[in-house]
């Protein structure tokens, strides 16, 4: 991705509700700390699977932003 190239924000998802169900799941009876901590090893493992800085850049930019200011709202 050069770095003037809009991040993608369109759904790649086969299946986005499974998805979250399964994260859901995985937090479920989790400590606020341990769910942390789960986040952060899943952050890891999904960011090695990219494996493109810029593009791992460009996420984390993009997440940084206020909700408003990412084009999303509510």
């Amino acid at each position: 991705m050069k770095p003037d190239t809009p991040l993608s924000t369109r759904l790649h998802f086969q299946d986005a509700d499974a998805f979250y169900e399964c994260l859901l799941d995985a937090h479920r009876g989790l400590s606020r700390e341990e769910s942390e901590l789960l986040n952060a090893r899943l952050i890891l493992l999904m960011a090695n699977q990219l494996g493109d800085t810029a593009v791992l850049r460009a996420c984390i930019a993009a997440a940084a932003k206020p909700a408003a200011a990412a084009g999303r709202t509510g």
